[in-house]
């Protein structure tokens, strides 16, 4: 059971990360500064510090978090299941929770240690997708499970940042071309 510090410190730190969110997303990851965020918070720069050791950490944390959702949004659900239309329609979880993973791959670029953050998550995220494919389709070796992974990652991720473009075919169209390509990666040896 949390102690009513802990559970004071961390509504702190989720004022914290929406606040980090919200300035993110207005200026990007690399212009956002600390006092934008701790002016956003309604907080000293030095309360944040308390909190969180520099701009990265807040970083690592909002991957964290959105990783975690992205899992747990995982659990419980066929991986293929609405898939398709997800795709062709180019629906999303959470579209902040997107634009925030496209702002961190453009900071990845410029600071290494976001680079090293995005890398552990996203091979938390594909071991996860790798383990919960596996229970789905225990007849696929290990190899093609992961290459399943690979590809429905650069389908979801590729249109993620499609979505910032207007679409060229019509989603009916598309639909049934995603659910093609999904039954032969789930239907081979």
């Amino acid at each position: 059971m949390s102690t009513k510090l802990e559970e004071r410190q961390k509504q702190r730190q989720d004022e914290i990360i929406i606040a980090a969110r919200r300035c993110f997303r207005a200026s990007g990851f690399h212009a956002a500064s600390m006092s934008q965020i701790a002016s956003e918070a309604k907080l000293s720069v030095g309360q944040i510090y308390r909190y969180f050791s520099n701009k990265d950490a807040i970083i690592e944390e909002m991957i964290r978090r959105i990783i975690d959702s992205r899992i747990e949004e995982m659990q419980g659900k066929t991986l293929v299941e609405g898939m398709p239309q997800a795709l062709a329609w180019r629906q999303t979880l959470n579209e902040d929770d997107d634009a925030l993973m496209l702002e961190m791959s453009a900071e990845a670029t410029r600071n290494p240690q976001v680079a090293a953050m995005l890398i552990e998550a996203e091979s938390r995220m594909f071991a996860n997708a790798c383990a919960h494919l596996k229970k789905q389709f225990p007849h696929l070796s290990d190899e093609h499970i992961r290459c399943c992974v690979e590809i429905t990652a650069v389908m979801i991720e590729g249109t993620i940042y499609r979505r910032l473009t207007p679409l060229k075919v019509p989603s009916e169209q598309l639909e049934p071309l995603y659910q093609d390509i999904l039954n032969m990666l789930f239907s081979a040896k």
